[in-house]
């Protein structure tokens, strides 16, 4: 039978430091971390948190000599979370057993104009080096943005396998493309985000990305409430029942800071709940990254 496997991008404030504005909900991304936390300890299910590398260090002085980027790209500021320890220690102490992988070192978003083979080498280096400070190695790796790019870079610095792009819905290059989509994710809706692992060209394992958890929010969620279900839940449950009945993997992400959102909290629940509850009854496994990337090495 097949996986369910969910991924976290851990990265406090410096997924936004970069941008203009950040959601509210960053300020209390450390909220959300620990939540996060909570919810999969209950379900006693295993994820892989790929968390931003500069986290795993215990301070900064906004000097890294040997990354290209300088100047004002490592000044943090006093405001804001830029060095993680505890959370990071909080992952790996866990009792159900997550994977802590990358989610570069300072998110970079690697398809900038800007970005070269230094800065992304880099940012690989840079993690696996913080991450050793603590005793860990890393496998998997999540690029920041979901942009992918530099894999030769990322399989010389010892990574194995990395969150790949989401397969097209049959409604993309649909002009109806809004309707359709709030269709499919109905409860009469069909489409099942099941993905399939593969060997890239530098021996690295693509585990794409089957669901974003919080793709629908705002007036849509509020609309779909009030007809008394959750779409992203509705195709959760379609995933993990495929997997329940054949191969393939259903991979699920999100951010910690999410669950802050209105309902966030209730909506990972549900989805770690039934998953929880096909482990226990069919031949489902929940499995992180890494133990779906051996499979193929």
């Amino acid at each position: 039978m097949g996986d369910v496997v969910v991924s976290l991008d851990a990265e406090l404030s410096w997924g936004y430091h970069d941008l203009e504005d950040a959601p509210p909900r960053v300020d209390r991304a450390r909220e959300g971390w620990r939540t996060a936390l909570d919810l999969l300890d209950r379900y006693h299910v295993p994820a892989t948190w790929a968390i931003v590398g500069h986290l795993f260090l215990d301070d900064c002085d906004g000097r890294h000599d040997d990354h290209p980027l300088g100047g004002d790209w490592f000044s943090c500021g006093e405001s804001g979370d830029w060095c993680a320890p505890d959370l990071v220690s909080d992952v790996r102490d866990a009792a159900v057993g997550h994977e802590i992988g990358a989610h570069a070192f300072s998110h970079v978003p690697m398809n900038e104009s800007w970005v070269t083979d230094a800065v992304a080498d880099a940012e690989f280096r840079c993690c696996q080096r913080a991450a050793a400070g603590l005793d860990l190695s890393l496998d998997s790796f999540v690029f920041p943005r979901n942009w992918i790019h530099y894999r030769e870079e990322l399989a010389g610095n010892d990574f194995t396998c990395y969150r790949g792009y989401r397969p097209k819905p049959w409604y993309a290059d649909s002009r109806a493309r809004p309707f359709l989509k709030l269709l499919d994710y109905s409860p009469v809706g069909r489409w099942t985000p099941v993905v399939e692992p593969t060997v890239d060209e530098y021996g690295l394992v693509n585990i794409p990305a089957s669901l974003y958890l919080y793709s629908f929010q705002g007036r849509v969620r509020e609309l779909t409430e009030r007809l008394g279900y959750d779409p992203i839940v509705e195709v959760a449950k379609r995933g993990i029942d495929a997997v329940a009945d054949d191969d393939g993997v259903f991979h699920v992400w999100l951010h910690p800071h999410n669950i802050l959102q209105p309902g966030g909290r209730e909506r990972f629940a549900a989805v770690l709940d039934y998953a929880a509850r096909k482990r226990d009854t069919t031949d489902v496994t929940v499995r992180t990254m890494e133990a779906v990337a051996d499979d193929f090495l």
